[in-house]
């Protein structure tokens, strides 16, 4: 029943109608748990918030089936707007996004411009980007943008997935750059051609990543729910006598809010991922698949 649910959920996700459909009665239904809302403001007073509590942020204007480059630059505008209301408001986040918003599937040149007019701004504000991975299928073309920006930029980084068999050795090689990476478990569906089908597996990938970046002496965020994976984490700094500096722990905007909170007040930094935008019905879907259990959380949303 809950690879019913999860498979059912990734469909709707990339539904244009379900999209549609969605943007129509706005974020009720309990997608509000999961995003900041619609607009820049309404992300900016979130972001205030969890920056009251000691944590800091990475907004992300979601951005779902740009097909032309109108809307490709339409969603580099909105980067750039929000680099400009952190910089205004004067909060602690960054900016995380998805280069496939940006026009990478229309073409690589039209990217690259994107990604340099953001990077741009990033660095006139001395803040950072974050390029999320996408499926595997933009995995290679990924790496090689964020080598070719790393030339040019210290201001950027990129996301690394435990689950994919080449993760080690893009591990190894993003090394020599001394990136700064966003490790993940990966929520993507991928064949077991390339990536592992057992999560045990991938547990034990995602540790091994964690200490060969870690001990490479390079930045490393944490981005995990799995108290164990937390703890792993935990031990190997306090044993290795990794500085706090050098890594911290990332997890969703609302999820495991506890979790975020006991972390801070353990010294460690806490970064929460903050979406928002009026294409939110991809992104939600995708944290119900992840954890169908959500479902009920919603059903209570609709029949209040």
């Amino acid at each position: 029943m809950e690879m019913l649910l999860r498979n059912m959920f990734q469909t709707l996700g990339k539904s244009r109608s379900a999209n549609k459909l969605a943007k129509k009665y706005g974020l009720r239904f309990g997608a509000s748990r999961f995003v900041a809302g619609e607009t820049i403001k309404q992300s900016i007073e979130a972001v205030r918030g969890l920056n009251r509590e000691g944590r800091v942020v990475t907004l992300d204007h979601l951005g779902e089936f740009v097909s032309t480059e109108a809307e490709a630059r339409e969603s580099a505008q909105m980067c750039l707007l929000t680099l400009d209301a952190i910089a205004e408001a004067g909060v602690l986040s960054n900016l995380s996004l998805k280069m496939t918003s940006l026009g990478l599937d229309i073409s690589k040149e039209l990217c690259m411009s994107n990604m340099r007019q953001i990077l741009d701004r990033a660095r006139q504000y001395g803040n950072f980007v974050r390029i999320d991975m996408e499926d595997y299928a933009h995995c290679q073309i990924s790496l090689d943008i964020y080598r070719e920006l790393r030339q040019e930029y210290d201001n950027v980084g990129i996301v690394i997935q435990a689950y994919l068999y080449r993760t080690e050795q893009d591990i190894r090689d993003l090394g020599e750059l001394k990136a700064n990476l966003r490790l993940v478990k990966g929520a993507y569906k991928e064949s077991p051609k390339v990536a592992f089908p057992e999560k045990s597996d991938v547990d034990e990938n995602y540790k091994k990543i964690i200490r060969m970046h870690l001990l490479g002496g390079h930045y490393t965020a944490v981005a995990s729910h799995d108290a164990k994976i937390i703890e792993y984490t935990k031990n190997l700094v306090r044993e290795q006598g990794i500085p706090l500096d050098q890594f911290e722990f990332q997890m969703l905007y609302g999820i495991c809010e506890e979790l975020q909170q006991s972390l801070v007040r353990e010294g460690y930094k806490v970064r929460v991922y903050v979406p928002y935008g009026v294409d939110w019905f991809g992104y939600f879907m995708r944290r119900l698949a992840e954890r169908p259990a959500n479902v009920w959380f919603v059903l209570k949303n609709i029949f209040k």
